[in-house]
């Protein structure tokens, strides 16, 4: 995808993706195990994320969303491809660059409860990361760092000696918060961070990521389904179907100028709040299923539920092509 590298902006790229592969094998035999297939979970992803910017990241179940965060927490191995943050090469990292890697970049996960340890006290919890990477000099600095973090986060203190199954789930995910924060972080990947939790609480949460990131200078991955949220949060976002991006924008010229035919449907199908306004609009459907990602098409992955479907999407793969400034689409009909 030649036309690619006008869409990133090197100069202020903080985190930079360029051809990411994730194949996971599919094996047979119960002793003698072989690889019979592979799932291309992620397949020749690009994208850049600026400095103090939040890339919004979309798509349906198992498109691989969740798999590219992985990777870029250095979670997963990639099977092809790099990241680079910083400048840096994450796969290339020493012992000692790996440290500071996993210093500068944090994770806020989608379930509150199963990603905090039952047994542990919140103090323990937050302040495990300042154990680990010997950030704190005394007992008293990290009592101060753990009260801080507790303040940021909206949290009383008197909740450090609680366990999380003593807390609510918006309280839960703001200690997974405050921990992510612990050891300043430049980076964050928010995977689905709200979608666990009631739609009152998600808007506490997401005013909290916000006020964080203006105020700590944060960079957010933030991958999510509730495309409203995503609208409110996200500077660009970037839409995937089944391993690929399909389309990459500024959040609003995404919203209000959809192009390519999957992200059409994608926002269709999101029900208007005003029950007589939902009732009388038109639905627009998408044939047939997803794919098998151990088996994806030809050419353009979505050409078998695609309306604009021709002869040459079955054969060809689109590259992402800029229709409007900052406006990128992988569609050869949208294209042309």
């Amino acid at each position: 995808m030649p036309a690619l590298d006008a869409f990133d902006d090197r100069r202020e790229a903080l985190l930079e993706v360029r051809n990411l592969e994730k194949y996971f094998p599919v094996t047979s035999g119960l002793i003698f195990k072989r690889t019979v297939a592979q799932v291309k979970a992620v397949d020749g992803v690009s994208f850049s994320i600026r400095r103090g910017e939040t890339l919004g990241l979309v798509g349906e179940s198992g498109c691989g969303k969740t798999t590219i965060g992985r990777c870029i927490l250095k979670l997963e191995d990639p099977t092809g491809g790099q990241i680079r943050f910083a400048g840096e090469d994450i796969n290339a990292l020493d012992q000692q660059g790996t440290k500071r890697f996993r210093r500068a970049v944090q994770a806020v996960f989608q379930d509150p409860y199963s990603s905090l340890n039952p047994r542990m006290k919140i103090r323990d919890i937050i302040t495990e990361p300042l154990v680990i990477h010997d950030v704190a000099d005394s007992a008293d600095a990290l009592t101060a760092r753990l009260n801080e973090l507790l303040d940021i986060c909206g949290l009383p203190r008197m909740l450090a000696d609680r366990y999380p199954h003593e807390m609510s789930g918006g309280q839960r995910q703001r200690v997974g918060i405050a921990r992510a924060l612990a050891l300043n972080p430049e980076f964050i990947v928010c995977d689905e961070a709200v979608s666990a939790l009631d739609v009152s609480i998600q808007a506490q949460i997401i005013n909290l990521l916000e006020d964080l990131r203006n105020e700590f200078d944060l960079t957010y991955l933030f991958i999510g389904h509730d495309l409203s949220v995503v609208r409110h949060l996200c500077h660009r976002v970037a839409v995937m179907y089944l391993g690929k991006l399909v389309e990459v924008a500024e959040a609003d010229e995404l919203f209000d100028y959809p192009r390519h035919p999957y992200t059409c449907a994608l926002l269709a199908a999101v029900p208007v709040p005003d029950p007589i306004v939902e009732q009388s609009r038109a639905h627009q459907t998408v044939a047939g299923e997803v794919p098998s990602a151990i088996d994806p098409p030809s050419g353009c992955v979505f050409h078998p539920r695609c309306e604009l479907a021709v002869a040459t999407c079955k054969k060809q793969i689109p590259g992402l092509v800029e229709l409007r400034e900052s406006h990128w689409t992988a569609c050869t009909e949208v294209n042309a």
